[in-house]
């Protein structure tokens, strides 16, 4: 991806009447109109309140936005003149939105706001998802560990319902720290903050060159801040909105998530040493809580769209799965309902050889990733079953149980990636 590409003449221009700033915040966007209006003025807000005497800047990289979403960002703009309105304000606050060419996505996004942070050179940036809940004191409660006390990478950490996050719980998560050895709870985090240093590195990185194509390469942020010796720690930041989940297009959420985790795996190999049970991550503000509150969940469905993706992927899944991981989910498949589990074993087996088949590329990487969704629902059938009645102790145990399986399978994980099945 050509710097060139991203820093249009116009946008320069906008960068160099800002000038050097402290603090940037980084706002991605496309068609976002209906929300993006009160994460900039909460973002504005936060700044105002916390960071007055530093110079900060709301950089808006948008994929080609036709609904006014770029209009509504720049006027969250505050120069020295309004100031008399916000007495705490001893800076000009600058908003500047710049469109990027091709196809929307989040890794032209995250590039962009790198290309301004080389240029402006902050100590502390964030990125703030355009349909977040964000509340102004997520502002210091992520930018403040990294511009007052020295850390690289803040990775949020919510309260959310126990069946919020499935995704992220099942896989992203529990993957992350058995290859990584770190805990970290949400490392696809929609709101982050990073140092400069963090960013220069991130920005000098081979990445780019790839043109990459798909959404989620935040997540090589936060490993590259673990595999790559920065300081990182997890802040609590609140509430979760439930308006804001994984699309209800499973296919398309994995796109987002599994498809740049296997990418991950496969370009930046681990290079801490294994732990036995994932290392803890510095925790500011409190820990993750979930909340109970009854909810439906179809598990019925989940069942059938398993039992049905089984019997009509078998012939891409044969090119995908061992012969014995294969014939353990048909025999599960044609248990019936009452009968079915996918036991933790199974589902790590499912998504080491998934891994691996995807950097191995035994079929389209695309097909790969489709051909997991229907497994995932098996898993979560048995998850929500399993958790039901569970409290947020009971929930957290069962979870360490899926990581520490997770990590017990790592050298499966290395047969597999090295040729053998």
């Amino acid at each position: 991806m050509a710097e060139e590409s991203i820093l249009t003449d116009d946008f320069l221009r906008e960068l160099m009447n800002v000038g050097e700033v402290d603090i940037l915040v980084g706002v991605p966007t496309y068609n976002s109109a209906a929300t993006v209006g009160q994460v900039v003025q909460a973002i504005r807000a936060g700044l105002l309140q916390y960071f007055p005497r530093q110079r900060a800047v709301i950089i808006n990289a948008d994929g080609g936005s036709r609904d006014g979403t770029q209009e509504l960002v720049r006027a969250a703009s505050i120069s020295d003149m309004q100031n008399a309105a916000h007495p705490r304000a001893l800076r000009t606050l600058h908003s500047i939105s710049a469109r990027y060419e091709g196809d929307p996505g989040s890794s032209k996004a995250l590039y962009t706001m790198l290309a301004a942070a080389d240029l402006l050179r902050p100590a502390a940036c964030a990125v703030i998802s355009a349909d977040s809940n964000i509340e102004p004191d997520w502002i210091p409660r992520l930018l403040q560990p990294v511009y007052h006390d020295n850390l690289d990478l803040i990775t949020p950490l919510y309260r959310r319902h126990k069946f919020d996050g499935l995704l992220v719980r099942n896989l992203i998560y529990p993957v992350i720290r058995a290859i990584y050895s770190k805990s970290v709870r949400e490392p696809y985090g929609s709101e982050v903050a990073f140092s400069g240093r963090l960013g220069s590195y991130l920005f000098g990185c081979d990445l780019w060159s790839e043109d990459l194509g798909f959404a989620g390469v935040e997540l090589f942020l936060t490993v590259a801040a673990i595999n790559d010796g920065f300081r990182l720690a997890q802040a609590f930041l609140g509430s979760k909105s439930t308006l804001e989940h994984a699309p209800a297009d499973l296919v398309r959420a994995m796109r987002d998530t599994v498809g740049p985790l296997f990418w991950t795996l496969e370009h930046k190999p681990a290079t801490q040493p294994t732990s036995s049970n994932g290392d803890s991550v510095l925790t500011l503000g409190g820990n993750p809580e979930v909340t109970l509150e009854p909810r439906r969940i179809n598990r019925k469905r989940l069942y059938q769209m398993f039992v049905d993706g089984v019997v009509e992927l078998e012939p891409i899944l044969k090119s995908i799965l061992s012969a014995g991981t294969l014939a353990e989910l048909q025999q599960r498949a044609a248990a019936g309902e009452n009968e079915f589990c996918y036991s933790d074993e199974l589902w790590v087996k499912t998504v080491y050889e998934f891994a691996a088949s995807y950097h191995k590329a035994v079929i389209s990487r695309d097909h790969i990733i489709q051909a997991l969704a229907p497994l995932y629902r098996g898993k979560i059938h048995t998850f929500v079953l399993e958790n039901r009645d569970s409290g947020g102790e009971e929930l957290e145990r069962h979870m360490d149980a899926l990581c520490l399986t997770f990590e017990r399978f790592k050298p499966y994980l290395g047969e597999l990636w090295n040729g053998r099945k």
